[in-house]
């Protein structure tokens, strides 16, 4: 395993330049007053109702639970210099991802060069066949994105940044990172004085821009909706969030019906027509008359809609093809396929057990990798070997030899760790990193920092909410 790199110290005693000031103000802070802020942090969180739904978790009662995601009070920051290198990679990865997706549902060049597998393309779950030859607007499939970025200790010390992840589909989280600003400005006011943070609440506007800007030709004025699969959703907060903060209608599928070639939202003043829908529904479950039959959660007809470009779905339908594990290692080939650029951010080195060689790799190190199920998300399907015991290495092994293709390998990556305040005191935690990314097919852009997220767990380095994770305020530092 790699070593881990301390986020805030260069050496036990001694520094980086960018906490200087930050630790200088915790040092005067009494305990007390921390644990004091710590309890109303949670207080006004549970009353404002930030929670998540755990999917088969039970509370002692039989009933489904919901729970409140950690918040700690000590922000996570990050220097300008490394920020704008990080944006910058961003906006490169983020575009070749959409090149990528647009390819596949049209010309498939990137798969005529062999670059990428065309079976592990075309036979992927996530291809969407109904959407070829489905031209989107401007070309951008990929709307909202978010790419999960770790750091290493790196062979000399400095650390290494790589990119972990890509969620394209359906990337969650972005409401904890307003929440968790609007609550350090609340209990630190006088922190956001004695700093340069550059400011993320202008987000909820840049993704209202975004989703106007990619309405059907024609739409000057057009009408954007939140589509919610419902309450019951571990992300319904967030949904009803984005929605109140950009000033739209959150529908449910049954708000929404298709006639004579549009969408329409049932209103209390009689139908009105949709022109943008922000979706937050699964593929499978957006048009019941294509996917799946049993579905309650979209529109009947939505996808005739959809091919005859009289709505856009952000993010497209057929996404999913770019951010499935199995694709990812492929990722830096598109950069320099589509761009003739090398890859500013590196990917985590990946075997992948559907090749021979891979599988005998893995097979023989699992005790020392971790090993993920190639549609999984949320820290579900995964092996972290170093943390797992004998007979679990050897359960999991059977399932990774029964179906190699659904697995994929890295290294047990020692993640950054940042101070963070526990009940013992403050001691160093894993964390990682989730910017958020918007594209319209003319801008590319994102707002500084992201949302970190930390394995609360001393040693664990899965920083899921799902799995006891929590986060933290990112600050990017304007001088």
């Amino acid at each position: 395993m790699m070593s881990a790199f301390d986020e805030m110290h260069a050496a036990p005693q001694q520094l980086r330049d960018h906490y200087t000031v930050y630790d200088q103000w915790l040092q005067s802070q009494p305990p007390e007053s921390m644990q004091a802020r710590r309890h109303e942090a949670e207080m006004i969180f549970r009353r404002v109702g930030i929670t998540f739904a755990v999917y088969g978790a039970k509370d002692e009662d039989g009933a489904g639970t919901e729970r409140l995601i950690p918040f700690d009070l000590i922000p996570r920051v990050i220097p300008q210099h490394e920020w704008k290198r990080m944006r910058d990679g961003l906006r490169q990865r983020v575009t070749a991802l959409n090149r990528f997706i647009h390819d596949v549902y049209h010309g498939q060049e990137i798969l005529k060069a062999g670059l990428v597998p065309t079976a592990q393309v075309l036979n992927n779950a996530q291809f969407r066949k109904e959407m070829m030859g489905v031209d989107v607007p401007g070309g951008v499939y990929s709307h909202i994105s978010g790419i999960d970025i770790v750091r290493t200790g790196g062979a000399d010390g400095n650390g290494e940044t790589y990119v972990l992840e890509d969620n394209l589909r359906v990337p969650s989280g972005v409401s904890y990172m307003l929440e968790n600003r609007k609550m350090m400005m609340r209990l630190f006011p006088d922190l956001f004085s004695i700093h340069r943070i550059a400011p993320v609440a202008h987000y909820p506007d840049l993704l209202l821009e975004t989703l106007r800007a990619v309405a059907p030709a024609g739409v000057n004025e057009p009408t954007v909706v939140v589509l919610t699969p419902g309450m019951y959703n571990s992300a319904y907060f967030e949904h009803a969030f984005l929605a109140q903060q950009m000033g739209v209608e959150l529908v449910e599928g049954q708000d929404l019906f298709v006639r004579e070639g549009f969408v329409y939202m049932r209103t209390t003043q009689g139908p009105k027509r949709v022109d943008v829908i922000y979706r937050r529904v699964d593929d499978d479950f957006l048009d019941p008359s294509v996917f799946r039959k049993d579905s309650t959660l979209g529109c009947a007809g939505l996808l005739d809609v959809y091919r005859a470009g009289n709505i856009t779905l952000s993010n497209a339908i057929g996404t999913g093809i770019a951010d499935d594990k199995s694709i990812y290692p492929y990722v830096p080939k598109m950069i320099e396929f589509y761009l003739g650029e090398k890859p500013i951010l590196s990917n985590v080195p990946t075997h992948l057990c559907r090749e021979p060689e891979g599988l005998q790799y893995v097979l023989a190190h699992m005790h020392e990798l971790v090993v993920k199920e190639v549609h999984g998300a949320g820290g579900y399907g995964m092996l972290v070997g170093p943390a797992a015991t004998k007979a679990e290495i050897a359960e999991f092994a059977a399932v990774v030899k029964a179906n190699p293709a659904n697995y994929i390998a890295q290294p047990t990556l020692a993640l950054s760790t940042c101070p963070t305040y526990v009940d013992s005191g403050i001691a160093p935690r894993h964390i990682d990193l989730r910017p958020y990314v918007l594209s319209n097919g003319k801008d590319v852009q994102t707002v500084p920092g992201g949302l970190t997220r930390v394995a609360l767990k001393e040693g664990s380095l899965v920083v899921n909410s799902s799995q006891g994770g929590g986060t933290k305020d990112t600050w990017v530092l304007e001088n």
